[in-house]
């Protein structure tokens, strides 16, 4: 279930909450009890967990990299 991150004007806390896409816009209520919130900008960084090296880019072919433009 996807996590939205919330501001209250009133008190200025931030919580998390877990809801369904369908509800992501629905009015949150913050552990403190006021209505008056709003939704955050989440920005989620998703990077590779092998461990492994970058896939090297080829190299050469193409009109600007094979020599094809005279």
């Amino acid at each position: 279930m996807p996590r939205y991150d919330f501001r209250c004007r009133s008190c200025g806390a931030t919580f998390e909450l877990r809801r369904n896409m369908a509800q992501a816009n629905d009015p949150a209520v913050c552990p403190e009890g006021h209505a008056d919130t709003v939704k955050l900008l989440s920005a989620v960084a998703v990077t590779g967990g092998s461990g492994g090296s970058a896939p090297q880019q080829p190299s050469g072919g193409g009109c600007c990299g094979g020599g094809c433009c005279s």
